[in-house]
């Protein structure tokens, strides 16, 4: 596998747990800390170059996400965080198993309270608070509703889907040719997901998604 992009910066270097998984295409810069089970996704940027970046445990920060602060506020994100793909969190505070929508913007000193929910595209500005338990969405972010307990139950499996994940990257993720030979046929696509089933990390997650169509549908109009 390829060296992680690890810079130190003033003699402060990344600290990344060796239980942690960071794809080599992110980049980790200065005063940041990566804590045990958390999975970094391609292209992740987390600057620590003002204030520190601190991410814990069992915590997912997806393809694209960008992190920073200014030199007067740290971000963190605790425990069994969910930010998803291409998100940019900026001197916030995400609490334990809080989850941060698709392409959502959550502004300086702003707080995500624990096992909240922000919509995909949502805007949530410097200084708000998101109740815990609650759904916000819109430009800016509103609270929508509370959350029931399907809803936090779909978010805590999705959550360990990306736990389960950073185990297979570190186990076999490595760098590979394309297969020309078109041999990524069914059958053996078939016999990849049988395999995935079996050790129990994909099939209550899409159990849980694929029974979330309302609560889906309600996110999506919420964010319009």
């Amino acid at each position: 596998m390829s060296r992680l992009k690890v810079y130190a910066l003033d003699g402060v270097t990344p600290v990344v747990h060796p239980q942690a998984y960071v794809h080599p295409s992110a980049v980790l810069i200065g005063d940041v800390f990566i804590g045990p089970r958390v999975y970094v996704g391609p292209c992740a940027c987390l600057r620590g170059d003002f204030g520190r970046i601190v991410v814990e445990a069992g915590a997912n920060i997806q393809d694209t996400c960008v992190l920073h602060a200014f030199p007067d506020r740290d971000l963190l994100v605790e425990e069994d965080g969910h930010i998803g793909h291409g998100a940019m969190l900026h001197g916030c505070t995400i609490r334990r198993n809080a989850l941060i929508g698709i392409n959502a913007v959550i502004n300086d000193r702003a707080v995500v309270g624990e096992s909240a929910i922000v919509a995909a595209s949502a805007f949530v500005k410097a200084e708000f608070e998101v109740p815990p338990r609650t759904l916000v969405a819109g430009i800016p972010a509103r609270v929508v509703r509370a959350l029931g307990e399907s809803e936090l139950t779909w978010k805590i499996e999705a959550t360990r889907g990306y736990q389960w994940l950073a185990e297979r990257c570190l186990a076999s993720l490595q760098a590979a040719h394309a297969d020309a030979r078109g041999r990524a046929a069914a059958g053996r696509d078939e016999a990849h997901r049988a395999r995935i089933a079996q050790k129990g990390g994909l099939k209550p997650w899409r159990r849980a998604h694929c029974s979330s169509s309302t609560f889906r549908t309600t996110i999506s109009r919420a964010a319009r």
